[in-house]
């Protein structure tokens, strides 16, 4: 319980442990970060159920938008932002890096985000029901599990932090609990379809993870913050197409 704990207060802006730090429960909490998902997938589902009822398309789009910052806390973006920063830099390795824990904000970063946002708002303004509700809980689902393969497949980059954590205590075994997790959770949410965002969602943050590996030597938190943003974003853009032309994958004969 602990370990959940830990993974949905360093995910949202829940907080419900008051207890003392326990650093190999914090370690070990990425394997409930597709649960985590799961519940965020939910709320934001519901919210778009009540927003339609009495607000117009384009407005209850914004704010679904706004309301994925509110319950996050914002985290995920500012790595976003980060990573742009110090990965288009054009920097050595270690200035990159430099960059990437200077809280200020470049220009990179801002216009990355306001890209970013837009398309998450046309995803939400553009998909109709009920292909809605299951593309935001696939994609949150998936960008969280994106997160937990990054962890426990890459390198960390930097000496301190609390990556750092996460890189000892979550390894092939939380990956696999994880990964069995959310391959349950998507196929029930849309059959084959899920299976095949999943294998999607994975060929992006392998992609994403070794290419930053080997530009930086391994990821950074920031970094697990864009995979999960960057992740999100590729599954509600890939939905599009898998639903257009192949339909019948999204539909679970047992329910």
């Amino acid at each position: 319980m602990k370990t959940f704990c830990f993974a949905l207060q360093h995910l949202t802006r829940i907080n419900i442990y008051k207890g003392d730090f326990d650093e190999a429960a914090f370690g070990r909490a990425a394997v409930y970060f597709p649960l985590v998902g799961l519940l965020l997938g939910v709320l934001l589902a519901l919210a778009q159920m009540l927003f339609s009822y009495f607000f117009s398309e384009p407005l209850v789009a914004g704010l679904l938008v706004v309301l994925m910052v509110i319950m996050t806390g914002g985290m995920h973006l500012d790595g976003f932002m980060d990573t742009v920063d110090g990965v288009f830099s054009g920097r050595p390795r270690d200035k990159k890096l430099e960059i990437m824990r200077d809280s200020r904000v470049g220009a990179f970063g801002v216009l990355a985000l306001v890209c970013l946002l837009l398309l998450k708002y046309n995803v939400f303004l553009t998909v109709s029901s009920p292909l809605i509700y299951q593309s935001i809980l696939l994609a949150v689902i998936l960008s969280r599990w994106s997160m937990v393969y990054a962890i426990a497949c890459f390198p960390y980059a930097r000496r301190e932090g609390l990556g750092t954590l996460y890189n000892r205590y979550t390894g092939r075994r939380e990956l696999l609990w994880a990964t069995t997790g959310t391959a349950i959770m998507v196929v029930i949410i849309a059959w084959m379809a899920g299976l095949i965002l999943l294998l999607t969602a994975w060929g992006w943050v392998h992609l994403m993870g070794s290419r930053l590996t080997g530009d930086l030597g391994g990821l950074t938190g920031d970094i697990y913050g864009a995979t999960a943003e960057t992740t999100e974003l590729f599954i509600y853009l890939a939905v599009f197409p898998l639903y257009t032309y192949w339909a019948w994958l999204f539909s679970n004969p047992w329910l």
